[in-house]
């Protein structure tokens, strides 16, 4: 290398003339060429000379010792000195503090009081090499820890067992590091459980009762250690009731550094003990698999080396299973300076202009600094710092040499970046012709601020073609010249620019050939033309705001006023626009006022004389104080969520409308049906929504908004309400299809729109959009359930695609919905078309109201309307399906469609017209008025009697022309006076939307008046017109007060010889065969009282109690006082397919028949029965349709006489519950009662008809509901049912006082005088047939009952009326009335309870007792099966 070097030294010279011979000029500003990045052989090089360590900031406690490390190289090596706060230390005659040998500072027993703090700021490390220069390392913050003091200090508490506890300690930030805990004096060990937060906090989660005890902070900071108070934590066993969610530490905004760790505190308490998670901009972080993401010990989360990416919102949601908690924090990362582009070294000759380049990035972004040999580069004329970070120096000379460096510093830190700068000597000219002096230049052209030099060829070169000129031109009495280059060989022209007016400057010519630089011409002094005489800038302008709306501007006369000042004007602009207005003023200071709020102006003065303005100050900006928001905030939309919780969406005022920076938002909301009961939330002003929980079910609430800033509230939002779901939404399933689906193609993209599932019941969570050529599986993307639309990108043009859109949530994918578009061809698009409304938004307000509101994106981001455009509104509905569009314009960007009919589903689309030009429909928005009362009766309504039962009607209408809501049923009103009170009248309830209705047991030969009345979910409607309707008159008589029952449609006659197949009369049966069957009867009905006697004895004492409770739960809690024994006969189920009874007649015994109406009646409107009539019994069938679960038919007979009852169920499907008899009632008021005297017991008496197999009451199970024609026949394996069984409930009622279990109607005499009883209203229940022995009845033909449904009068009840007071009713009987008599039934209980009460009883049997007993009936059956075919 040395020899290679000593080769290249003679050539040195000539190559380094040769470099600048082909640069021509050396200079980078406004001169000409760079400056020369590398030397010629022989000049010397760059001199490595950088720092290897640099100080750190440090944190310190007082007495302690402290290194400030710093280590810098070069050759030969620096002299480190150290400056603190800009001024070097004395390190010499200091004791504290010493230099290393490796040039880092130690400063032994730090010093810090409140009053001296000398060891506390800010120290730099400084290095210099002579004949090289200096360099200056980052500055490094040295902070001394305070005294030990608490801001805060533990507190005792009690905390369950398993749940979470916090104890502060808070300290000054600079001692946090330094705070532990001690627990019974004890230093406590952290671990998963147990953590320290930053602040000095201490956690404890999952509480056990070895944390109980006395806890303390200490702060141990190197002097004497300082306690806190001691607190006690007491540990409580877990209770059994679930406590409220709080928060025991909520998170606060921080600002950390890149690469620091953040712990966010989150700790909650509640039972059950809270489940934490983690939510960043409405994401759900993963901490398990994070490997940054730590969740300690309560919840709080710790963010290791944070990033930029990290920055943002983060929520801690605490859910105990009953209820969610949410707290948020900001978390702003900062980053340190750090170089994009570094300085680079150069070498440059005299007179050149160099520029330093520098580069930086931070957050918050960074301010630079030019350090040259250690001391700061003061900007000059010469010293320009230029596109924003870059030091330019301009005519260089000897001095500037040496090292600059770039330092970048923000809140977080500063860094620094040095180059080095060598000047380097003209190289002395080659051998050969130098160029002479250029002759002859003059300054051609002079101005105030530039001059244009001309000149002439030198002599020695009269052509002068390859000549290049050099203009050197210095400020007189400076030493600092400057150089301008030609631009091209063989110019002999140059123009200096950015000159001052009415300054002197010298400039001189030289010209360069290809063996270096001639001559230099003559100095010409040439002086600059002074400004016209104008008055200069004002100076010490200054603006301050005196209100919101207005500013105070003052200034100083211009130094050079060149001549007296008239006047000044004022010029003054709202920022970001360019409307300039100015205002004219005599003195030094002005007020504007009518200025906007919370705006920022700028302001500049022009002074004027007698010949014109001035020159202009610089702007100088200022903002308007702030005020309370002047507007409301815009877009408040409530989103129902659940049954618990509505989410409120809202956007802030407008700009204008802010008046500062709104600090953060109050929601007020309250019940819709109370007006006082108002609660408030404050959310951030940066949180534009907002979850409302703990809200109760099914219930409307109304909702505001205002902002916030720091001078108060603005005004609120208009009360807007929603109303919390009834249940929560399903997803045990997937959603539905989506109800409509819209694509609209364009060149290389598809808009596809659409609607939600009609069914909102079921959660949607997103939608999936597939799509493809002629394939919709090509493509999938997912979008948000909020999502209405999205737009398909980069499809090829004119192509058929195929689209899907599917709903989905946690269960799955929906149904899917299909459609096809293809795209259109390439066009030309217009050039300036109007862009059609997005965003368009219907808001339902009421039944007839809904806003439709929407965004235009050809608007500023402001959204504020200037020019003449307009929006045209249209909407429809879909019903009927050629319904017209309807408009309206309107000139902002929402309108209100009023008019708008209740519950109806419309479609609303917008586009803005400007001028000749309008935009296309925008994309369609639906949305469905509110339900209303209906506002017009059931129409079309008739009455008619039912063919073959003149006591039977069949009421028809049809629905509500304006029905306004889904109807929900109908009550049927009538009465015999149409002029009576409407509480006086009948009612008949009709639940869901059926269209007709029979009513039964009318009187005959009456004329009645019937009404309807229609509901829905929001309330009833008017009632019809009064429709009259005369009942037929009786068509024969078969006895006194006699009549034709009721037979059910499935009626089928016995199987039986004795019968014609037309129900003719027949011959009687032979008398041999009906002893026969009395004596067999006989003998069954003594097997049963022995069987009944066996099981009783067979009863044990938890076998009664479980007995009595199921019946007790069944008939209610009343009690029932008598003589009886509390012993009751269990039913016997026998499997009835095995069960061949036939009929047998029985001799004719006129019975009179009850009626079931409130409406007085008498003996002679029975219908008497036919002496034709057969021998076959009469069945009744109970039909249950639809939702009528409170209906029930009855019939009430009277008995000659007392006579034992053995009641034997035969179906064959387990036991139901037991019927219960219920007080009739009126749905309006209590006006019907009851005149009777003849029940043993009215709460628990079975009344029979003597002629009819079937109890006075009969009802359907719930698994019954679904079939129509249904009777109490309808068994797997019989057709038809035995004539001589009679069928009751198998009501095992069992006093709990003894009370008898059954009774019947006596005596003759009320049978044939016709006396009315009420009818026993049975809930609905699984039938339990049985069969007694009855009374013979006479023959008599069957008639049939259509499969309507029906329910006898009076035997009504209002749906979950348990226990009433008793009523009494007058029906009027051949003139004479009886005494009223209580009737007191008790309610049914629940289906599934009763049958859980039967099944407990059912268990309570012996089952080989019961299996022979029933085997020897069998038997007993048998025999009587023989000897009745026989």
């Amino acid at each position: 290398m040395a020899a290679g070097c000593g080769a290249r030294r003679p050539r040195g010279p000539l190559l380094l003339l040769l470099l600048l011979l082909l640069l021509g000029r050396p200079a980078t500003a406004a001169g000409g060429g760079p400056a020369p990045q590398s030397p010629g052989a022989g000049v010397r090089m760059f001199t490595p000379f950088h720092f290897l360590v640099e100080p750190e900031d440090t944190l310190s406690v007082r007495g302690s010792s402290v290194t400030l490390n710093c280590s810098a190289y070069s050759e030969p090596p620096p002299k480190i000195e150290w400056k603190k706060d800009g001024t070097f230390l004395n390190l010499v005659s200091d004791d504290r503090r010493q230099l290393l040998p490796d040039g880092s500072l130690f400063i032994s027993n730090v010093v810090h009081s409140k009053h001296n703090k000398p060891d506390e700021g800010y120290y730099q490390c400084v290095a210099t090499v002579e004949s090289l220069g200096t360099i200056v390392s980052r500055t490094a913050k040295l902070t001394v820890a305070g005294l030990p003091r608490f801001t805060s200090q533990p507190e005792p508490s009690s905390v369950y067992a398993g749940n979470n506890a916090v104890l502060n300690c808070e300290v000054n930030a600079d001692l946090a590091p330094f705070v532990r805990w001690e627990q019974n004096r004890q230093p406590l060990l952290l671990d998963d459980r147990v953590v320290k937060l930053p602040s000095g906090a201490l956690v404890l989660s999952n509480v056990t009762e070895g944390d109980g005890g006395l806890y303390r902070c200490v702060i141990d900071s190197g002097g004497p250690p300082k306690y806190s108070d001691e607190a006690e934590l007491k540990v409580l066993p877990e209770p059994e009731v679930p406590s409220d969610l709080v928060f025991l530490k909520q998170p606060s905004s921080l600002v950390k550094a890149v690469g620091q760790s953040v712990v966010l505190p989150c700790v909650a308490s509640g039972l059950p003990a809270p489940v934490i998670r983690w939510v960043k901009n409405e994401e759900t972080l993963d901490t398990d698999s994070s490997e940054r993401l730590v969740l300690l010990a309560g919840g709080s989360l710790e963010i290791s080396a944070v990033t930029e990416n990290d920055a943002g919102t983060y929520s801690c949601v605490a859910d105990s299973g009953n209820e969610t908690i949410e707290a948020q924090a900001e978390l702003t990362v900062q980053a340190h300076p750090e170089f994009l582009k570094r300085p680079a070294s150069l070498y440059a000759h005299e007179s050149m202009d160099i520029v330093f380049e520098c580069e930086v990035t931070g957050k918050p972004a960074p301010t630079v600094k030019w350090v040259k040999n250690g001391d700061m580069v003061i900007p000059s004329d010469y010293f320009k710092i230029v596109k924003e970070h870059n030091l330019q120096v301009l005519g260089l000379v000897k001095s500037d040499e040496g090292f600059y460096q770039c330092i970048a510093e923000n809140d977080v830190g500063n860094a620094q970046a040095g180059a080095q700068l060598i000047i380097l000597e003209h190289a002395p000219a080659t051998t050969g012709p130098l160029p002479s002096a250029p002759r002859d230049v003059v300054a051609s052209l002079v101005s105030t601020r530039f001059i244009k030099l001309t000149w002439r060829t030198p002599a020695s070169d009269p052509q002068g073609d390859s000549l290049t000129y050099s203009v050197f031109y210095t400020k007189e009495g400076t030493a600092r010249e400057r150089v301008e280059n030609t631009s091209r060989p063989g110019e002999m022209q140059v123009t200096i620019q950015n000159l001052m007016p009415a300054t002197v400057y010298i400039f001189r010519v030289t010209a360069q050939n290809k063996h270096g630089s001639g001559e230099s011409s003559s100095p010409l002094r040439v002086e600059t033309q002074p400004e016209v005489q104008l008055p200069g800038p004002a100076p010490n302008i200054r603006a301050y705001t005196t209100s919101p709306t207005s500013i105070t501007v003052t200034w100083e006369k211009p130094v050079s006023g060149n001549g007296e000042i008239q006047n000044y004007k004022l010029y003054y602009m709202e920022k970001g626009t360019d409307k300039e207005q100015d205002v004219d003023v005599s003195s030094h200071s002005y007020t504007i006022n009518g200025l906007k709020k919370y705006t920022e102006y700028t302001f500049r003065v022009v002074a004027y004389n007698k010949h014109g303005p001035g020159v202009s100050t610089q702007d100088v900006a200022i903002r308007t104080l702030s005020d309370v928001p002047s507007a409301a905030p815009q877009n408040l939309s409530l989103e129902v969520r659940n049954s618990k919780s509505i989410l409120v969406h809202w956007q802030p005022p407008p700009p204008t409308t802010q008046n500062g920076v709104i600090s953060g938002y109050k929601i007020r909301y309250r019940k819709a049906s109370r007006k006082s009961d108002v609660t408030e939330t404050l959310v951030a002003g940066t949180q534009l929504s907002q979850l409302i929980e703990g809200l109760d079910r099914g219930t409307e609430y109304n909702f505001r908004v205002a902002a916030l800033t720091v001078n108060g509230t603005g005004p609120a939002t208009d009360w807007l309400s929603a109303e919390t779901f009834e249940s929560d939404l399903d997803e045990t399933r997937v959603p539905d299809v989506p109800s409509s689906l819209h694509v609209r193609p364009l060149v290389t993209s598809i808009v596809v729109s659409w609607t939600p599932p009609e069914n909102q019941n079921i959660v949607v969570r997103g939608y999936a959009i597939g799509y493809g050529i002629g394939s919709p599986h090509a493509q999938t993307i997912k979008v948000d359930y909020k999502q209405r639309y999205y737009t398909i990108e980069n499809l090829d043009p004119n192509s058929h695609y195929v689209i899907t859109l599917k709903a989905f949530n946690h269960v799955g994918e929906g149904i899917p919905l299909y459609e096809s578009a293809v795209t259109r061809p390439h066009t030309v698009p217009d050039p300036t078309p109007m862009m059609p409304p997005v965003g368009v938004q219907a808001s339902i307000l009421s039944h007839d109201t809904i806003r439709v509101t929407w965004a235009d994106n050809s608007l500023p981001k402001h959204q504020k309307i200037t020019d003449s455009r307009y929006y045209t509104i249209r909407w429809k509905t879909n019903i009927p399906a050629n319904t017209k569009y309807k408009n309206a314009n309107a000139t902002t960007l929402s309108y209100l469609v009023t008019g708008l009919k209740p519950n109806t589903l419309y479609e609303f689309s917008v586009m803005v017209t400007k001028g000749r030009r309008s935009s296309t429909w925008s994309m369609t928005a639906h949305g469905t008025t509110f339900e209303l009362v209906p506002t017009s009766p059931p129409k079309d309504v008739t009455v008619v009697s039912k063919e073959g039962k003149p006591r039977t009607i069949i009421v028809n209408w049809q629905p509500p022309s304006e029905a306004n809501g889904k109807i929900t049923g109908y009550i049927i009103y009538y009465s015999t006076d149409v002029n009576a009170e409407i509480h006086d009248w009948v009612i008949e309830p009709v639940v869901g939307n059926r269209l007709t209705h029979q009513i039964q047991e009318l009187t005959l030969d009456t004329p009645y008046y019937f009404k309807i009345q229609a509901r829905n979910s929001k309330g009833m409607g008017p009632m019809s017109e009064a429709v009259q309707f005369r009942t037929p008159k009786a068509s024969g008589s078969a006895g006194k007060g006699s009549r034709l029952p009721d037979l059910g449609s499935d009626y089928k006659p016995p199987m039986s010889g004795s019968n014609s197949p037309h129900g003719s009369p027949t011959s009687p049966l032979d008398s041999n065969v009906l002893l026969v069957l009395i004596i067999s009867v006989g003998v069954i009905t003594i097997v049963a009282v022995v069987i009944i006697a066996v099981f009783c004895t067979r009863r044990t004492t938890s076998h009664q109690k479980k007995k009595r409770a199921a019946c007790k739960s069944v008939n209610g809690s009343h009690k029932y006082k008598g003589n009886s024994k509390d012993v009751k006969p269990p039913d016997l189920w026998i499997h009835h397919e095995r069960l061949e009874l036939k009929p047998i007649a029985k001799s004719p015994d006129p019975n009179p028949i009850m009626t079931d109406t409130p409406i007085p009646r008498h003996s002679q409107d029975t219908t008497p029965v036919g002496t034709s009539s057969d021998g076959s019994t009469h069945q009744r069938r109970n039909s249950y349709r639809g939702h009528e679960s409170e209906d029930s038919m009855s019939t009430l007979a009277g008995r000659r006489g007392m006579r034992p009852k053995m009641m034997m169920p035969f179906d064959s499907q387990p036991p139901q519950p037991v019927i219960s008899a219920h007080p009739i009632h009126s749905l309006d008021n209590p006006h019907h009662h009851f005149h009777s005297s003849s029940l043993a017991s009215p709460a628990r008496s079975h009344l029979y008809h003597p002629g009819s197999p079937w109890p006075v009451g009969t009802s359907m199970s719930l698994s019954d509901r679904a079939n129509s024609t249904e009777s109490v026949r309808n068994t797997p394996s019989t057709d038809t049912m035995p004539a001589s069984s009679s069928q009751t409930c198998c009501a095992d009622h069992q006093d709990p006082e003894g009370a008898t279990s059954s009774s019947y109607l006596a005596s003759s005499q009320e049978e044939d005088s016709g006396q009315g009883l009420p009818t026993a209203h049975v809930r609905p229940s699984h039938p339990l047939k049985s069969f007694a022995v009855p009374a013979v009845p006479p023959p008599r033909p069957p008639t049939y009952d259509p499969a309507l449904p029906s329910t006898p009068l009076l035997s009504q009840q209002a749906l979950n009326h348990h226990l009433h007071a008793v009523k009494t009713a007058s029906i009027g009987t051949l003139g004479r009335s009886r005494p009223p008599m209580p009737v007191i039934v008790p309610s049914a209980p629940e289906v599934q309870e009763t049958t859980r009460m039967l099944e407990d009883s059912e268990s309570s049997y012996e089952p080989d007792e019961l299996t022979k007993e029933m085997a020897h009936l069998e038997g007993l059956m048998k025999d009587l099966n023989a000897i009745t075919t026989a």
